[in-house]
C-alpha cells in the first residue's frame, strides 16, 4: 500500500510552482524557456537536503534565477539569428492579475520589451528587487554577486527602465477604452479613426519569426503605422475578427483570419493615445493564448 503523505520536496515545490514560473518568464519573456527553466529547477531541488534549507521560498527562488539566468544568455544568441523583431511570449492570464496593478505593469509588453535592452544579470537583479522584492543579500547569493554589487546593478538597471518606461502608470479602464476606439477603426478600416487614437510618436513592432509574415523592423509615425494597418488587413478577402482579450494581465486583442488564431496586438497607451503597438503573429508565441497561466509575485 503506497504512502499517502505528500514528498516534501514535491509538496513545497508546488505550493512556489506559479511563483518560480513568474520569476523565469519575466526574466526570459519566454513560456516555453520559463517551463524549461523550472523542470531544471526541480531536478536540483530533489537533490537538496531540506533539513538544511532554512526557507524554502528564497532557495527556489535562487534555483529558478541561477537557471534562467544560464537560460537567458543563451536566448541572447537566439535573439541574434532570429528573423525581425523579438517580442515577448503573451500570456492570457486570469482576471486578478489585471486587478494587481503592481503586476500586471511588471508583466505588460511594453516593460518586458524595456527589460529586453537591459544585460542578464541587470535583468535578473531588476526583476528580482522590483517585481518580487527580494532581498539584496538573496539576490547577490543568486547572481553571485556582493550585496554591495547588487545594489549598485540595481540603482543602475532601474534607471535604465524608469527612463524608458511609460511616464504615468494609466489604468485598465483608460487602456481599454483607449483600445475599443482603436478596435473600430481597424474593424471598419477607417484611417482617420486609427490616426485620433494613434499617438504621433508611435512605434508599431511586429513578430512572426520569419513564419508569418510582419515588419522586418519596427514602423514609427501614425500616418505610417495607421497605413501599414489597413493595408495588412485590406489585402485579404478573408473574414478578419477582433476581440477582447487580457494578456500579460493587460487589455489586448485577439485578431483571427477565418476564425484561425492569428495574432495578439497588445498597446501601450500615454495621454489617451496609443505610443507603442505590439503584434505577436509568430505561431509558436501564441500557444499560451487559448488558456489561462496562472502567475504570482507572492
Amino acid at each position: 500500500m503506497s504512502d499517502p503523505t505528500p514528498d516534501p520536496a514535491t509538496e513545497a515545490f508546488v505550493r512556489h510552482r506559479n511563483l518560480l514560473f513568474t520569476v523565469a518568464y519575466e526574466m526570459l519573456g519566454s513560456a516555453v524557456d520559463a517551463e524549461d527553466v523550472l523542470q531544471e529547477t526541480w531536478l536540483r531541488w530533489v537533490k537538496v537536503d531540506l533539513a538544511e534549507v532554512r526557507d524554502q521560498r528564497a532557495y527556489l527562488v535562487r534555483i529558478t534565477t541561477r537557471q534562467a539566468l544560464n537560460r537567458l544568455r543563451t536566448m541572447t544568441r537566439r535573439k541574434e539569428a532570429y528573423v525581425g523583431p523579438w517580442l515577448p511570449e503573451p500570456l492570457l492570464t486570469t482576471p486578478d492579475v489585471a486587478e494587481d496593478a503592481e503586476l500586471a505593469e511588471s508583466m505588460s509588453m511594453a516593460l518586458m520589451l524595456v527589460l529586453e535592452t537591459l544585460s542578464p544579470t541587470e535583468r535578473a537583479v531588476f526583476v528580482l528587487r522590483e517585481a518580487f522584492d527580494v532581498s539584496y543579500e538573496e539576490i547577490a547569493e543568486a547572481v553571485g554577486k556582493s550585496p554591495a554589487a547588487v545594489r549598485q546593478i540595481a540603482y543602475r538597471a532601474r534607471r535604465h527602465v524608469d527612463a524608458r518606461r511609460p511616464r504615468e502608470t494609466v489604468s485598465a479602464s483608460e487602456t481599454r477604452a483607449v483600445l475599443e476606439s482603436f478596435q473600430r477603426a481597424l474593424d471598419t478600416g477607417d484611417l482617420q479613426g486609427l490616426l485620433d487614437v494613434l499617438a504621433p510618436e508611435i512605434v508599431l513592432v511586429g513578430d512572426g519569426g520569419g513564419v508569418k509574415q510582419a515588419a522586418l523592423r519596427p514602423i514609427n509615425g501614425a500616418d505610417k503605422v495607421a497605413r501599414y494597418i489597413i493595408g495588412g488587413t485590406g489585402r485579404t478577402k478573408s473574414t478578419i475578427t477582433t476581440h477582447h482579450t487580457v494578456v500579460n494581465g493587460n487589455p489586448a486583442l485577439v485578431m483571427r483570419v477565418d476564425g484561425e488564431l492569428d495574432g495578439v496586438m497588445a498597446i501601450r497607451v500615454e495621454d489617451a493615445r496609443i505610443t507603442g503597438l505590439y503584434y505577436v503573429r509568430n505561431p509558436e508565441k501564441l500557444t499560451r493564448i487559448e488558456s489561462e497561466t496562472p502567475i504570482t509575485l507572492h
